[in-house]
């Protein structure tokens, strides 16, 4: 099957894929203002082209393939508003997964950290997510949710509020059986038969099961289930970067 990306890469980002887009996140809904206090917005090259998320205070993860000339916006829900609530930082250093490639099309190892020029003012609209305590699997049919300012509707640009949807974890034989490219690095989630799924746009936005980041929006098809980096794969080289 051709791959249908749902990755938000916008012209001007350092990679660009071909295909068809899918440009509708389903089942989704606007999330209560500032409910999602780690989530960040990511300007890439002037352009806001990806999601991301607070890891601690003077760091944030997003995916590899959002690389790039990176301002950061945390703190915001409407991305066309004025808000006092919004922190806007630039990136100190980019630390991107040495064994982050594109192999027919598709990205792996799509993993980037990224240390702020300061630390983020911490506050009820700022906050750190968690990262997942151990490098084990999620088990099958946990339910996690996905946040941020992807496409949603057919025509229309990212949305400039902040949304989300839930997505299930079908388990890793499943998984496999609809995307056999997949790897011990990956997670699949998002179910055929409720159809909520992120969209282009979401790059980089965190699905969190269970209170922690377990997982960075990579790509998908035109159906689900999408593609997820897995944060517990790489918990060590996460830490060493971090020191």
């Amino acid at each position: 099957m051709e791959p249908r990306i749902v990755l938000l890469l916008l012209s001007s980002a350092q990679f660009a894929f071909t295909g068809t887009l899918r440009h509708q996140i389903v089942g989704g809904h606007e999330a209560r203002p500032h409910s999602r206090p780690y989530a960040v917005a990511l300007k890439v090259y002037g352009n806001f082209a990806c999601g991301g998320f607070l890891i601690a205070p003077q760091w944030v993860m997003t995916a590899a393939h959002c690389n790039g000339d990176i301002q950061v916006i945390l703190g915001a829900h409407d991305l066309n508003a004025i808000e006092e609530t919004a922190q806007v930082l630039a990136v100190e250093s980019y630390h991107m997964h040495p064994g982050f490639n594109f192999m027919r099309g598709l990205p792996y190892d799509d993993i980037l950290l990224l240390k702020l020029e300061r630390e983020a003012k911490l506050n009820r609209f700022v906050q750190p997510i968690l990262l997942p305590k151990t490098d084990s699997d999620l088990p099958k049919n946990t339910r996690c949710f996905v946040a941020g300012w992807g496409r949603i509707d057919e025509r229309g640009p990212v949305t400039s509020k902040l949304f989300e949807t839930n997505v299930t974890i079908p388990g890793r034989r499943q998984c496999l059986l609809f995307r056999p490219e997949i790897t011990d690095q990956m997670l699949c989630a998002g179910s055929r038969s409720s159809i909520c799924d992120v969209s282009n746009g979401d790059s980089g936005s965190a699905m969190v099961c269970n209170g922690a980041a377990h997982g960075i929006v990579s790509y998908g098809f035109q159906v689900p289930p999408s593609i997820y980096t897995r944060v517990a794969a790489y918990l060590p080289w996460i830490k060493e970067i971090m020191g």
